[in-house]
C-alpha cells in the first residue's frame, strides 16, 4: 500500500481534528468549498439556462440565418419576393450545417375588432413551416393548418389577446395596404383565432402574428412560388456566423444573408453579459475556498508538527510529508465537494421543475429562472474546483520542508 495514503488514511480516520483546535478552521474550510460549488452551480446553470432559452425564443421567429434580396428596408416588412424555385438553394444544399428551411413574408396592417385596433407584423408562413417551437409556446387553441387552400386560421400571443381583448374562436379584420399604389383603399381581411402562444419574449410576442402566406402572395401580388425571405436552421447553435458566412458566399450576390446574431445584436449582446459574470464568480469562489483550505492545512501541519518530526528524523522525505497532508487536504476537498453539489444540485432541480423563482420578462425575456444542467459541466467544475484547490496547497504543504526534525519533535 501506498506509505503516505496509508498514513493519511489513518489521520482521517481519527478524526482527532473534531476536538482539536483545528476543528472549526477546517470546517470553515469545507463549508467555504461547499458554498463555493453551490454558487458556482447556480451561476453557470441559471446563466447558461437563460442564455439558451433567450436563443431558442429568438431562432424561433428567425431561424439561425434569413435568406432575402438586397433593399433598402430597415423594416422587417417583406419588399421584394424571392423564388424558393430557383436552383440558388442548390448553390448551399452541400452545407451539412443546415437543417431544414422554410419560406416566410411578413406584412405590417392594422387589426381592428369592434371596439380596438392596433399595428401589427402578420408574419405569413406555408404548409413547410415548422411548428416545433411554437408547440412549446401554445397556451391556448391549436396551431393553424394550412394547406394548398387559403386559410384564415391565425396564431396571437396572449399580449395580443389581452391587447385587443381576443379570444380563440374570434374573428377579427386586418387591413393592409397593397401593392397597387394607385388604389388609395387597404386590403381587408377577415381572420380566425384558432390559437394563443406565449414565447415569454414580449418584445417579439406584441408584434408577431403568425397566418398563412397566402394572404400576403396575393395582396402583395407574388406568385404562389414566391416568398419574402427564406429561413435556414442549423443542426446546432455553434459557429452561426461561420455558418451563415458560408451560407453568403455560396448564392448569387443579388441575395443577402443576415444571421440572427446581426439581426438582434443587442439582445445577443446582453446575453453575453452573463459569461463575464459567471466567470467572475467562478473566480472569486475558487480563490475564497482556496484560501480558507490554506489556512485549514496551514492548521494541520502545525498541529501534527512533533509527528512531521518524527517521521523526517526515521528518514522521511519532505514531499513524503507534502503528500500525507495533501491527501488529507484532498480528502476535505472532497467533502466539500460532495455537500456543496448536494445541495446545489438540489436546489436547481427544484427551480427546473417547480419554478419557484420568477423574473421580470420585460427585462430578461423570460419569465422564471431558467435551468441547464449537463453532466459535462458538472463533472468540469468539480474537477477544476478540486484541481484548483489543490494546486494552491502545494504553496502552504512547503512550510514542512523547513522544519527541523530535532525542533518538531520538541514542538509543544
Amino acid at each position: 500500500m501506498n506509505l503516505e495514503y496509508f498514513i493519511a488514511k489513518r489521520l482521517i480516520a481519527t478524526k482527532a481534528y473534531k476536538s482539536s483546535v483545528s476543528g472549526p478552521i477546517i470546517k470553515i474550510g469545507i463549508l467555504a468549498i461547499a458554498i463555493g460549488v453551490i454558487v458556482m452551480l447556480i451561476a453557470i446553470s441559471t446563466g447558461k439556462g437563460l442564455q439558451n432559452k433567450i436563443r431558442d425564443k429568438v431562432i424561433a421567429f428567425n431561424g439561425h440565418a434569413t435568406l432575402a434580396n438586397f433593399d433598402n428596408n430597415a423594416s422587417n416588412e417583406s419588399q421584394f419576393p424571392i423564388d424558393v424555385n430557383q436552383n440558388f438553394s442548390d448553390d448551399y444544399k452541400h452545407i451539412d450545417a443546415i437543417a431544414y428551411q422554410q419560406g416566410v413574408a411578413s406584412k405590417f396592417g392594422i387589426v381592428r375588432t369592434e371596439t380596438d385596433f392596433d399595428g401589427i407584423l402578420y408574419k405569413g408562413v406555408g404548409t413547410d413551416y415548422n411548428w416545433t417551437f411554437f408547440k412549446d409556446f401554445l397556451t391556448e387553441g391549436r396551431l393553424p393548418l394550412y394547406s394548398d387552400k387559403t386559410s384564415n386560421e391565425v396564431l396571437i400571443s396572449t399580449k395580443i389577446a389581452a391587447r385587443l381583448n381576443l379570444k380563440v374562436g374570434d374573428q377579427f379584420e386586418m387591413l393592409f395596404l397593397r401593392a397597387n399604389k394607385k388604389n388609395p383603399l387597404p386590403r381587408q381581411v377577415k381572420l380566425s383565432v384558432v390559437g394563443l402562444y406565449n414565447s415569454g419574449f414580449q418584445d417579439l410576442d406584441k408584434v408577431y402574428l403568425i397566418g398563412d402566406i397566402k394572404h400576403l402572395q396575393r395582396i402583395n401580388k407574388w406568385k404562389s412560388n414566391e416568398v419574402g425571405e427564406i429561413e435556414i436552421f442549423f443542426k446546432n447553435h455553434n459557429d452561426i456566423e461561420a455558418k451563415s458566412n458560408l451560407i453568403y458566399i455560396n448564392t448569387p450576390s443579388n441575395l443577402k444573408t443576415e444571421s440572427v446574431l446581426q439581426r438582434y445584436r443587442n439582445i445577443f449582446e446582453f446575453i453575453k453579459i452573463f459569461d463575464q459574470n459567471i466567470y467572475g464568480i467562478i473566480i472569486i469562489m475558487i480563490i475564497v475556498a482556496g484560501i480558507n483550505m490554506i489556512t485549514a492545512l496551514l492548521v494541520l501541519i502545525l498541529e501534527r508538527t512533533p509527528m512531521i518530526g518524527i517521521i523526517k528524523a526515521l528518514g522521511g522525505s519532505n514531499w513524503m510529508l507534502r503528500k500525507v497532508f495533501l491527501y488529507n487536504a484532498s480528502y476535505l476537498i472532497g467533502l466539500g465537494l460532495f455537500w456543496g453539489n448536494i445541495i446545489g444540485l438540489s436546489v436547481l432541480f427544484i427551480q427546473k421543475y417547480f419554478k419557484l423563482i420568477p423574473l421580470n420578462p420585460d427585462t430578461y425575456y423570460v419569465s422564471e429562472v431558467q435551468v441547464y444542467l449537463s453532466l459535462d459541466f458538472i463533472l468540469l467544475l468539480n474537477l477544476g474546483t478540486f484541481v484548483m484547490c489543490l494546486i494552491m496547497l502545494l504553496i502552504p504543504s512547503y512550510v514542512i520542508t523547513k522544519m527541523s526534525p530535532v525542533k518538531a519533535i520538541r514542538f509543544d
